[in-house]
């Protein structure tokens, strides 16, 4: 097995006939109006009406409209069919409607309907006190893994030297930062996490969620009694990289207001659905989209 970038009309097809069946799947924290915003990213720089404004590749879009002071006024999307009709034609269902910063109309451009290489929505939330997640990405456990194998002071080598010199570049899947083992390691480790959050902070709501280059794992229980505010996942991070030894980005964990991908989304760098999992044995291979199988 070897993965590859998903094309342009893959990515349609997907959005169209694939992700809206998965819409009764999502969690329960994901919906029309509660995340604070949901985002894409394209492929290709797209215009926005106004002229003399830069084409935009990534974009953010409130899901409500908020007054002087921070209250909520204008959903911008009442429903999870609008968000979706958002994510299959950004252009046309853009919530800023006709603003000048709103996404150029493609009936009046020489180019296409922009097709979002990735979605994302924002941990930040307007009905929960948090969403908490890390990330544990198979790029970073594979270029530790180089360091350990080569004797030399690696510390001024970039990544593609170094992934190259230990062989990882040409391992399957050939020319990603990673190889599947370390895909593997990942999710290993996502379970690890999860256990940890199980067993140390009594969480009873928690998700691993395969990305597409490594895991998402969710800390959801709800109670504000567990305050976890910035200096609550300073000191989780302190703890799962310094205790465990597990190689998390913390500055994910740090930061409430990052986006993350949308599960069921499509990862279309490596054509695998972005999906929560149930066992470290997870199978990437059955994440492919089925209109990509054909």
């Amino acid at each position: 097995m070897n993965w590859r970038q998903a094309t342009r009309e893959e990515i349609y097809r997907y959005y169209a006939e694939e992700f809206p069946s998965y819409r009764d799947e999502l969690p329960s924290f994901i919906t029309a109006m509660g995340p604070k915003q949901y985002a894409l990213a394209f492929r290709e720089p797209h215009p926005v009406r106004k002229d003399g404004v830069p084409d935009k590749d990534f974009i953010r879009r409130d899901t409500w409209q908020t007054n002087t002071s921070g209250e909520r006024t204008t959903a911008a999307f009442q429903e999870f069919d609008d968000v979706i009709e958002f994510i299959q034609h950004p252009a046309r269902n853009d919530p800023l409607g006709r603003s000048n910063f709103a996404l150029a109309d493609p009936d009046l451009l020489d180019k296409p309907d922009p097709c979002p290489d990735a979605v994302y929505y924002a941990l930040d939330h307007w009905e929960r006190p948090w969403v908490l997640l890390v990330d544990i990405d198979a790029k970073d456990i594979a270029r530790n893994r180089a360091a350990d194998t080569v004797s030399e002071d690696v510390d001024d080598w970039d990544d593609d030297t170094l992934l190259n010199a230990t062989g990882i570049l040409d391992a399957a899947p050939k020319g990603y930062p990673y190889a599947f083992e370390d895909i593997e390691r990942a999710i290993e480790y996502g379970f690890e996490v999860r256990d940890i959050f199980e067993d140390d902070f009594n969480a009873e709501e928690t998700m691993v969620v395969y990305s597409g280059q490594g895991v998402h794992v969710y800390l959801l229980d709800s109670d504000p009694s567990h305050r976890y505010d910035a200096k609550s996942r300073e000191v989780l991070n302190d703890l799962l990289q310094d205790t465990y030894e597990i190689p998390i980005d913390p500055v994910v964990t740090a930061d409430r207001r990052r986006v993350a991908r949308l599960p069921y989304s499509l990862h279309a760098d490596v054509c695998s659905i972005v999906m929560p999992i149930e066992s470290p044995t997870f199978d990437v291979q059955s994440a492919t989209p089925e209109v990509l199988q054909s």
